[in-house]
């Protein structure tokens, strides 16, 4: 029996990885602190779980629309004109079992064997291997903390330049794992480039409403030459509910549809009633998650800094700290996977290396404040001593 080059080609998920190992120590008895998984750790708002039960009770419990339930698209049609003034028809949206499966069916839809799609280096681990798998190629563009991560619009053009069959281009705003948000100015140059060369924008905007200086904007705002991936996992605390959608143009609805029947029939039922009531309901159930994020930010990055560790851009969203360690990792020849096995054996911390979000990221080593103030507090101080012990 041989598996396939496809299957075969699929890296891990490193982040993971981690995590399981801080389990199994976990499990052995051990004190660790996960500052790995970009997971919140609160509990879904109540009013999500309350009208997820009413749907149980009311026998909501068989196949929805293959695009999802019209009511929820609606709201989701109507959070976006609130929020970003764009008019989305419920018709050229469709709902799935978190993001992942909407990157894989729109990945599939877009993409032919060869051709083409522009990253950012460092980006999400999993983008890469969405892309690969439907016989296409990332085309990496370096970002830099000096310049907050952002895409440079001279290097977007020198990819274009230097390589054909280019066929769209990934943002990610706020962006995993820096933290950073895109400005208006570099989403309207992206913008206008897709226009110029004729190609797609794919969006991923799984961190919007979790900003806490400036302001996020859709690409929709500047294009509609655009898919946006979105959901409910990260702002609504609903990670296990496995609730997201893609935002299409409306030739490619029917594809995507066709996809979506045959590999996953329907998203759940009960979870996209308890989405609904999410967006229409737990405004103040958000608000309070954020303040409480944004506290673990400012003393996250207080720690880092009087640590020593350099933070040249401060991050304005998601809940992520991306550090430059490379001098700590020197020691283990720049790899920054060992340095974070290092870490979690020795300091009891798990933290995501940086590789596994590219070679752009090797070296530096991602914290997640997704975790409550008291864990944040004591990772700090396990980092403190290990910092001062490393020789």
């Amino acid at each position: 029996m041989s598996i396939s080059d496809r299957c075969c080609g699929i890296t891990p998920f490193l982040v993971m990885e981690i995590n399981e190992k801080a389990e199994a120590m976990e499990r052995a008895g051990q004190s660790v602190i996960r500052m790995c998984v970009g997971e919140p750790d609160f509990d879904t708002p109540e009013c999500a779980k309350k009208a997820a039960c009413r749907a149980l009770d009311d026998n909501q419990t068989h196949y929805t629309h293959s695009l999802g339930i019209r009511e929820l698209r609606e709201a989701i049609c109507e959070d976006y004109q609130k929020r970003y003034g764009v008019d989305i028809s419920p018709d050229n949206m469709v709902v799935t079992q978190g993001t992942s499966p909407a990157m894989l069916v729109l990945f599939s839809t877009i993409l032919d064997q060869g051709d083409k799609v522009i990253s950012s280096d460092p980006c999400y681990a999993c983008y890469d291997n969405f892309i690969t798998f439907a016989g296409a190629q990332p085309v990496k563009v370096p970002v830099f903390e000096d310049d907050g991560f952002q895409y440079r619009v001279s290097a977007i053009r020198r990819a274009l330049a230097e390589n054909n069959r280019i066929k769209a281009i990934l943002i990610n705003s706020p962006a995993n794992p820096t933290g950073t948000l895109l400005s208006e100015e570099r989403l309207a140059a992206i913008a206008e480039i897709a226009e110029e060369h004729n190609l797609w924008i794919v969006s991923d905007e799984i961190y919007h409403g979790l900003v806490y200086e400036g302001k996020e904007h859709s690409i929709l705002e500047y294009t509609d030459r655009a898919f946006v991936f979105n959901g409910f996992s990260k702002l609504y605390a609903m990670t296990g509910w496995r609730l997201g959608y893609l935002i299409a143009p409306p030739n490619f609805m029917r594809t995507l549809q066709n996809l979506c029947q045959n590999f996953f029939i329907s998203a759940n039922t009960m979870a996209q009633w308890g989405g609904l009531a999410a967006l229409k309901e737990a405004g103040e159930d958000v608000e309070r998650m954020k303040t409480t994020y944004n506290k673990r930010r400012v003393y996250m990055l207080e720690r880092l800094k009087n640590m020593g560790l350099p933070v040249r851009h401060e991050p304005t969203g998601a809940f992520y700290v991306l550090i430059n360690m490379r001098p700590y990792a020197e020691k283990f020849g720049g790899s920054s996977l060992a340095l974070a096995y290092d870490i979690l054996e020795k300091a009891h911390i798990a933290v995501t290396p940086g590789i596994d979000f590219g070679q752009g990221a090797e070296g530096y080593i991602r914290f997640s404040y997704a975790t409550s103030m008291a864990n944040i507090e004591e990772g700090m101080n396990r980092l403190e001593r290990y910092l001062k012990d490393f020789s």
